[in-house]
């Protein structure tokens, strides 16, 4: 009997979810693109602390949501506080260089060719331990990374621990411990 029904639900739910399939490809733009080695997907930079490029390769527009993938070259050894994204996942691609990533409470090093995942709601950070580094990472679902990332980018000054919890809180995240020190 319960196989029945869920055999009878599902066949009565596909033309839904073939109807809501075919909106958003509708809604998608079907074009591919490049983008350029050293390049921002929309030619608007974005300077991780004024100096480390931050690169959006593949915008949340042109997933609806679904995905954002950045490229980060460090000319410094810096990261993130420890902090807490609510609804994203984020993987990371070390492509030269090394670092020191923070899931939770364990630390790992990985260097050129090693990937990481960080899940949602799990605190974590990185630190760039090489005097050059390059990252390619992605964030599924999107969020609001790419508007963090501009209104970071966009303050004039170091910011207080406060703004930095409200800017943080405001794209779905939250600090929660120091960055890692070398």
């Amino acid at each position: 009997m319960k196989r029945r029904n869920f055999i009878q639900n599902t066949l009565v739910s596909l033309p839904i979810v073939l109807a809501a399939s075919k909106v958003n490809a509708k809604i998608r733009n079907k074009k591919g693109f490049k983008v350029e080695a050293g390049k921002d997907r929309f030619n608007q930079p974005i300077k991780y602390r004024g100096v480390n490029p931050n690169d959006v390769k593949i915008s949340s527009k042109d997933t609806d949501g679904q995905l954002t993938v950045l490229e980060y070259v460090g000319f410094e050894k810096i990261g993130p506080p420890l902090h807490v994204h609510y609804e994203q996942d984020e993987i990371f691609y070390v492509v030269e260089g090394e670092y020191i990533f923070q899931l939770d409470t364990e630390r790992m090093t990985l260097k050129a060719g090693d990937t990481i995942f960080l899940p949602r709601a799990v605190p974590h950070t990185w630190v760039q331990t090489s005097d050059k580094g390059k990252l390619v990472y992605f964030l599924q679902p999107s969020g609001q990374m790419e508007e963090f990332f501009k209104k970071m980018n966009e303050l004039k000054g170091p910011p207080t621990e406060a703004l930095i919890q409200e800017i943080h809180h405001a794209h779905g995240m939250k600090v929660v411990g120091p960055p890692i020190s070398i």
